[in-house]
Parts: C-alpha cells; structure tokens; sequence
C-alpha cells in the first residue's frame, strides 16, 4: 500500500505555487521596466499652461531672473508661482494689449489668480524643502534643466527617489558657489566641478542625510 507525505489536496496547491512563482517573476520584471519609462516617470511632461508664456524668452533673452518671479524659494520650501500682479509689474507698459495676455489682465482685474497647471509635482508622501537647498549651492538646472532655453516648460529630471539619492551620495557633482545658483549652463571655475563642489560642501559643513525620515516625514 502506498504511502502520502502530504495529504493530495496539494498536488493542486503545488501546482498554483509554481505558477505564482513563475508569474511573479515575469511581473516584477514587467513592473521594473514601466517603471523606467519617461512617460512613468514624466520626463518631458508639458502640460498647456493658461498663459503661453515663454521662459525661453524672459529668462533666456532678456535675462530675467529666477527670483523675480520666484522669489520664496531660498525663504520657504515651495517655490512660490508669481501672482498676476508681478507679471502686470512689467505688462502695465509692455504689450499690454497682447491677445496672449488676456487671461492675465482679466485675473488682474478680478483679483483672482491665474490658475496655473503644476509640472513638477512630486508625490504627497515625499518632503522636499527648496530653501535647503538652494542655500547650500544647488543650482535651479540641477533639478529643472535648462529653464532659460525652454519655450515650454517641461520636466527634464526624473525627479524619483534613486535620482535623488545620486544627488545626496555624491553632492560634490553639484554644488557651486551661491551666487551661481540661478545661472543657467553654469561652468565651474578653473573647470573642475568636483573641486568646486567640495570647497562648497565643506564651506556650508554638507553631509545629506539618507535614511528614509529625511524625505518620507
């Protein structure tokens, strides 16, 4: 007579593991790779904004800066969207009939803000503070890219976790002297960004954190 080790209800049970197994396998590999996607990731994402306004043109060609407009972000940990009342500052007198700036005369008007459409949005559960970093020598293009060149903003960074820790590994690839912060395609003295970037890590004492409580608060 012969003899079970286990019971046979789990031949059928043995079966369904294998599957799992199997399966699994393939769906992690599957998730990895969507996950490595720009369209995951939203590298190039540009959204239409209310206003075509052109950074290319203001930052790049006129040479407007940064903190004009954005003018929290070595103060607070969000960069502050400019009110229409900064944008009708120079549009009082400046193309002030234009059809493209309909929309910010009409807010202007009615006391109310333009709604702009949020590029760079990370998720709810990640803590990122603008301030801190800027005053510690992170320019504006390490995380935005080149701003100044862009007709439409879009997101040029993948902005994810990894990309992040890259960044708090190894600051030194980054950092540059404060008044550099808003120059766009900046080019460190002497061409030595590592040399560079380590004179300002130990002028400001930088050592980025990496445990999980640093962002996920």
């Amino acid at each position: 007579m012969s003899r079970f080790l286990f019971p046979e209800w789990t031949n059928t049970f043995r079966r369904w593991v294998g599957v799992l197994v199997v399966g699994g396998g393939i769906y992690t590999v599957a998730l990895i790779g969507y996950a490595k996607q720009p369209e995951t990731i939203r590298i190039g994402y540009a959204p239409e904004q209310p206003v075509p306004y052109s950074h290319a043109l203001h930052a790049g060609e006129l040479g407007l800066e940064c903190q004009y407009c954005h003018n929290t972000v070595t103060e607070s940990g969000h960069a502050a969207v400019p009110p229409v009342e900064t944008c009708m500052n120079c549009h009082h007198g400046i193309r002030h009939d234009s059809k493209k700036l309909t929309p910010v005369r009409e807010a202007y008007a009615a006391g109310e803000p333009l709604e702009w459409v949020r590029i760079h949005d990370l998720p709810d559960y990640v803590y990122f503070n603008h301030a801190a970093h800027v005053n510690r020598g992170v320019g504006c293009e390490s995380c935005h890219g080149r701003i100044d060149e862009m007709e439409v903003v879009y997101q040029a960074k993948a902005l994810t976790m990894g990309w992040c820790l890259e960044c708090h590994r190894e600051p030194e690839k980054h950092l540059r002297p404060l008044d550099k912060i808003t120059v766009m395609g900046y080019e460190p003295e002497g061409g030595d960004q590592i040399a560079v970037g380590k004179a300002v890590q130990e002028q400001y004492g930088i050592q980025p954190r990496q445990d999980c409580s640093t962002c996920h608060r």
